[in-house]
C-alpha cells in the first residue's frame, strides 16, 4: 500500500514540475513579445535608422516662374460710368481698364518640388519638369539653410535635372542600383510632398521596366509608395539605405496618390548626370525604325509561338537602320545580346547605347532570325512627324473585308510623304474590320509583308486564305505606321 502511495506522489510531482516548466516558459515568451517592437514580431521593416541616416541629404526645392494674366470684362460689356470718387471706380479702372499693358498683369507663380544631394560640393538632382522655365531656384536644406541654385543642365527626354549649390561639406545620400532591385522588395521614399519637408513614406515595387506614352527612353519602376505633388525629384531608397531611383511621376484621376508611382531608374539618372556634366546635354542611341508591340493576333499572323520583342513598322530614311538590312515587319528579339521582350524594352537600350557604336539585332523575318549588324547613330534633337494632308482627289471605292477602300492619288501620296503609295479607308464597316481597330483615314500599304497599291491588289492577297485566320495589316496614321491584326471573317450563306 506504502509503495502504491509512493508512486502516486511522485508522479503528481513530475507533472508538477511540467506544469512550473510549460508556465515559465510562456510567461518568458509574453515578455519577449513585449520586448520586440510589433515590426521585428511581424517581419515588417524599420525604417527609423535609414530616415536617421539618409533624410539630411534630401532637400525642398521651391521656383518663381513669371505667369502672364489677362484681366478683361466679358464681351459687350463697358466700364460703368460712376459718379466722381466711386469706391467701385478705382476697382473697375485698376483691373479692367486700359493700362500700359493693356489690361495684362505678370505674378510670380510658384511651384514645390523636391531633390536630393549627391556630392559634398553642391550637385543635386532633381526632376527637370521641377524646374522648367525657373526665373529663381531655391534650395532648402534640412537644417534651414537655403541657397539660389544654378542649373548645370537638364533633359526633358529623362526628366532629369542637375544642379548646384554654392556650398561645399554638405551631406549626402549613397546611389545603389536598381538592376538588383526586385518585384515586392520595400521601398523608401523621402520628400516634400504639399510643401510638408522631409516626409518619409513607404512601400513595395509593384514592377520594373514600365514604359510610359510620354517618356519612351525610361524603363520606370512602378512602386505603390505614397507620392503626392511635391514629392518629384525625390530619392527611392531601397533598405540598405542606397537610391535605386528617382520619384517622377504619379498615374492619378484625383490630383492626388492612388497607388500608382514611378521612379527613374537611379542608372539612367546617373547617365544623364555624367553628361550633363562633361557636356551640358544628353546624347541617346538612335536606329531609326518606329515599332510597336507584338499582340497575341500578330504574332499568329507571323506564325510565333507567343507574342515577343519589337515590331518594325517603318524604317525612316537617312537613319542607321536604313543601310542595313532590316524591313518593315521585321520582328527585333534581341539587342547586343540582351533579350528583347516586348517593344517598351528597346528604346532604353538603344538610347543607353553611345552614338557610332556597333550592335548586333536578332531579328525574325519568315519565321527565321537572323543576326543584322548596325552602327547606332544620334537620336535628333527633335522626333520626326509624318505629316498628313486631308486633301484628296475622289475615286471610285470599293469594299473589301468590311472596309471601303480606294487607292490614293499622287497629290496625296506626295503629301503625306510615303514612298509607294496604298489605300485609304473611306469607311469602316466589317465586324471583323471593326474589331481590328481600324479607322476612316488609315492608309493600308502592306497586307501580311506584300505592299499593296490598288484594291485589286488587296482582293488577289486575301485570295485562298482560310477563314478564321490573322492577317496582319500595315496601315499609316498621322502619328505614324502601325500593324492591325484581323481575322479574315467566315463566308456568308
Amino acid at each position: 500500500m506504502n509503495h502504491l502511495f509512493k508512486k502516486y506522489a511522485s508522479v503528481q510531482a513530475a507533472h508538477g514540475q511540467i506544469f512550473r516548466n510549460v508556465l515559465a516558459i510562456y510567461l518568458i515568451g509574453q515578455l519577449l513579445l513585449i520586448a520586440v517592437p510589433v515590426h521585428a514580431r511581424y517581419n515588417l521593416p524599420d525604417f527609423t535608422e535609414l530616415v536617421e541616416e539618409t533624410a539630411d541629404a534630401v532637400v525642398n526645392i521651391s521656383t518663381s516662374k513669371p505667369a502672364q494674366a489677362h484681366r478683361s470684362l466679358p464681351p459687350g460689356m463697358d466700364i460703368p460710368e460712376l459718379y466722381k470718387d466711386s469706391p467701385f471706380g478705382d476697382f473697375f479702372h485698376r483691373f479692367f481698364g486700359d493700362s500700359e499693358d493693356n489690361g495684362e498683369r505678370y505674378f510670380n507663380s510658384r511651384s514645390l518640388g523636391s531633390g536630393f544631394i549627391i556630392s559634398e560640393d553642391g550637385y543635386v538632382i532633381t526632376n527637370h519638369h521641377v524646374i522648367k522655365d525657373a526665373d529663381e531656384i531655391i534650395v532648402k536644406l534640412s537644417d534651414r539653410r537655403q541657397f539660389v541654385a544654378e542649373v548645370i543642365g537638364n533633359d526633358p527626354r529623362s526628366d532629369i535635372a542637375l544642379l548646384k549649390l554654392d556650398a561645399a561639406g554638405l551631406p549626402t545620400v549613397k546611389l545603389g542600383s536598381s538592376e538588383n532591385v526586385k518585384v515586392g522588395q520595400w521601398v523608401l521614399a523621402i520628400g516634400s510632398p504639399f510643401g510638408f519637408d522631409a516626409s518619409a513614406t513607404a512601400g513595395i515595387v509593384s514592377a520594373k521596366g514600365r514604359n510610359l506614352p510620354s517618356d519612351n527612353y525610361v524603363p520606370f519602376i512602378q512602386t505603390d509608395v505614397a507620392i503626392n505633388p511635391g514629392n518629384s525629384g525625390s530619392p527611392l531608397f531601397d533598405l540598405d539605405g542606397h537610391v535605386v531611383g528617382i520619384n517622377s511621376q504619379i498615374y492619378t484621376r484625383s490630383g492626388g496618390f492612388m497607388g500608382l508611382s514611378f521612379a527613374i531608374p537611379i542608372e539612367v539618372a546617373v547617365d544623364v548626370v555624367n553628361q550633363l556634366k562633361a557636356h551640358g546635354h544628353v546624347s541617346r542611341g538612335w536606329l531609326g525604325v518606329y515599332i510597336q508591340e507584338v499582340t497575341m493576333e500578330l504574332a499568329e499572323s507571323f506564325g510565333m509561338d507567343k507574342p515577343a520583342g519589337a515590331l518594325v513598322a517603318k524604317v525612316l530614311p537617312s537613319s542607321p537602320a536604313e543601310d542595313t538590312d532590316i524591313e518593315v515587319g521585321d520582328i527585333i528579339l534581341g539587342y547586343n545580346g540582351k533579350e528583347v521582350k516586348n517593344s517598351a524594352a528597346l528604346p532604353p537600350m538603344v538610347g543607353q547605347t553611345k552614338a557610332g557604336e556597333q550592335v548586333s539585332l536578332e531579328v525574325m523575318r519568315d519565321g527565321k532570325t537572323r543576326i543584322v549588324e548596325l552602327k547606332v547613330g544620334q537620336l535628333p534633337e527633335k522626333d520626326q512627324i509624318l505629316a498628313s494632308d486631308s486633301s484628296s482627289e475622289e475615286e471610285s471605292a470599293d469594299t473589301v473585308l468590311g472596309l471601303s477602300l480606294r487607292a490614293l492619288t499622287e497629290k496625296e501620296i506626295k503629301a503625306m510623304k510615303l514612298e509607294e503609295g496604298g489605300l485609304v479607308v473611306l469607311d469602316v464597316q466589317g465586324d471583323s474590320a471593326k474589331a481590328a481597330g481600324f479607322r476612316n483615314g488609315d492608309v493600308i500599304q502592306m497586307v501580311n509583308g506584300k505592299s499593296v497599291k490598288t484594291v485589286s491588289d488587296f482582293k488577289d492577297l486575301l485570295e485562298g486564305l482560310p477563314a478564321g485566320k490573322f492577317v496582319s495589316l500595315l496601315v499609316q496614321r498621322a502619328r505614324g505606321p502601325e500593324f492591325l491584326a484581323m481575322r479574315i471573317p467566315k463566308k456568308q450563306g
